[in-house]
Parts: structure tokens; C-alpha cells; sequence
């Protein structure tokens, strides 16, 4: 296979076997697939990239009224300021954070509200309606890998339903430098249990394969990309690997024009043990990582790519 592959959820209601089966072994070959059969309405997700390229196309001083000292946690993010796990250049990207909406007071600290941008009314209701839907999807994804690792479906419901999840609305802007050494987003691999991906269909994602190439992704319209992340990895004891991948700089004109995409990052609630499951534990598979809480992982890898000093 030289792309990764596409599974069909919906098979997970008619032959939960079947697509447990299916799905296990795509995974644990490749970290990354391509969801179809999910049921998201395709103008949510135009809707929310729509609100997305009005809120980047706003001047710069308007936007930086948004950014807060709170790790990259709520709102905006500049251009320049992420960078990749032990990257010498800093990524070609901005992007704004939203939260888990919390009726009351939140049971975790790390649930802030979410701030909006005045300029752009859209932009508060696509990203919620975005944000439930990428939701479901996930927790039916963690059903699937629930039975798939021989947990019962929901074992996941109670670790994740306060998980500080993120939805990003992301720019890559136009490249005018050719020469630039830096790219839209250096290899890397994602912090939370899985990541879901909607928005770009041009080229430039690409994923690491086990035999060490790198492989490219289209993005086939009404196709969502679910990867795992370096939570899941942990919990796994790496049974499911978190796949490094990256954004490259298209070639040609291609690079004269923006990238909007928006990844959903499904976290654990912050007091959940990444400890390995023990069915994951084996003489062939010795245990790889120390415990740690699902936060204080977090916390270690939001200073390692320059979101917290």
C-alpha cells in the first residue's frame, strides 16, 4: 500500500467486528486513516472553513487582540510562534484554539472559556457545530479502538468526556520565498489520543511510513483523517503508533496560496493515567514509558514546542 488507509464507519454499526478487525490492523500498520461514511454534513465543514479564511484574511493587529498568555490554550495564535519537537525553524502557520463548551463550573481548571472574534460573527456557531460533531466522531473512533485493544465499548466515555479537546482552525499563509528553510509544519507526531482532520485538499501532508518514506495524503472530499496520537501510543504501550507526519511546502504557484484545514486534538481528561494497558504488556512488547498523567504529559510537551515557557 503506498497511501494510508480509508475505513468506513458506518460498517461499525452494521459489522462492529468486522470494523474493529479491519481498523486494529490499519492502525497498528499505519497511525493515520482516512474516515469515511461519518455523517458530518459537508456544509458544517465548508461552514467552519469559510469562518475560518474570514477570520485570517482580518488585519494582523486585529487578530493579535485575541491572543492570550494561556499556552495557546483559548483563542489566537500568531504566525511564527509554534515549532516542531527539536526543530530549528519555527512553523508557517497561525491558528485560534477552542475549547470544550462547560455548563457551570468546570470540573478542571484546564477547561477556560472560549473567547470569539467581534469581527466575525460566523465564526462562534460554525466552530461549535464543528466541535460536537468531530466530538461524536471521536468518541465513536475510541468505541472502535475500545474493543479493538479487548476493553468494553465505552471504556473511554469516562476518561474523556471532560478532556480539554481542541478544535484549530489553522492558516498556512502564501509563500512568496521560495528559498525559505522552514516549512508549514515540521515533522512531528500529535500530543492527545487521536487527532481528526477536515479541510485541505491540496497537497502537502504527508505521513512516515514504517519502511521510513515519506507518503503523501490527498485529501478526498468528505474524507476525514483520524490519526493517533501520543496518548494512545502510551496507553498502547505503542501496540498503536503515533505516526510522525508533516506539512510541506507545495511547489510552483500552489505555494502562492493559502492552506486552511482544522484539526480536532481529542484529549483525556487531565487526571486520566497514560500507563499501558497491561494487555499491552508482553515479553515481546516490554513496557516502554513511565506513568504519567494525562495533563502533566500535556504540560511537558506544550513547552517542548514553545506554547508554554
Amino acid at each position: 500500500m503506498t497511501t494510508i488507509p480509508v475505513l468506513d464507519i458506518s460498517k461499525f454499526d452494521r459489522e462492529p467486528d468486522a470494523f474493529v478487525e479491519e481498523m486494529g490492523q490499519a492502525y497498528k500498520a499505519w497511525g493515520f486513516a482516512g474516515i469515511t461514511g461519518h455523517g458530518i454534513a459537508m456544509d458544517t465543514i465548508r461552514n467552519a472553513l469559510k469562518a475560518s479564511e474570514q477570520f485570517f484574511s482580518l488585519p494582523d493587529e486585529v487578530k493579535k487582540q485575541y491572543f492570550q498568555d494561556n499556552g495557546g490554550q483559548r483563542g489566537y495564535t500568531p504566525f511564527g510562534t509554534e515549532v516542531a519537537k527539536d526543530a530549528e525553524f519555527v512553523d508557517l502557520k497561525e491558528f485560534w484554539h477552542v475549547g470544550r463548551e462547560v455548563e457551570g463550573t468546570p470540573p478542571y481548571e484546564q477547561l477556560l472559556p472560549n473567547i470569539w472574534p467581534s469581527e466575525t460573527p460566523e465564526f462562534k456557531p460554525a466552530m461549535l457545530t464543528l466541535y460536537s460533531e468531530l466530538d461524536k466522531l471521536a468518541n465513536r473512533m475510541l468505541e472502535a479502538f475500545a474493543l479493538f485493544l479487548g476493553e468494553q465499548r465505552d471504556y473511554f466515555k469516562d476518561k474523556v468526556d471532560f478532556g480539554n479537546s481542541i478544535l484549530r482552525p489553522l492558516h498556512y499563509p502564501p509563500i512568496t520565498d521560495p528559498d525559505l528553510p522552514n516549512v508549514r509544519a515540521g515533522a512531528h507526531e500529535d500530543i492527545n489520543l487521536i487527532t481528526l482532520l477536515v479541510g485541505s485538499e491540496q497537497e502537502g501532508l504527508e505521513v512516515l511510513s514504517k519502511q521510513g518514506d515519506w507518503v503523501g495524503i490527498s485529501m478526498i472530499e468528505g474524507t476525514i483523517i483520524c490519526n493517533v496520537g501520543d496518548m494512545l501510543q502510551r496507553l498502547t504501550n505503542h501496540v498503536l503508533p503515533s505516526t510522525t507526519h508533516r506539512v510541506v511546502n507545495p511547489k510552483g504557484e500552489a505555494a502562492r496560496s493559502s492552506r486552511y484545514s482544522i484539526p480536532f486534538f481529542m484529549h483525556a481528561n487531565p487526571d486520566t493515567s497514560l500507563d499501558a494497558l497491561p494487555q499491552c504488556v508482553t515479553a515481546d512488547n516490554p513496557k516502554r514509558d513511565e506513568p504519567i498523567t494525562a495533563n502533566d504529559y500535556l504540560m511537558q510537551r506544550l513547552r517542548e514546542i514553545g506554547l508554554i515557557k
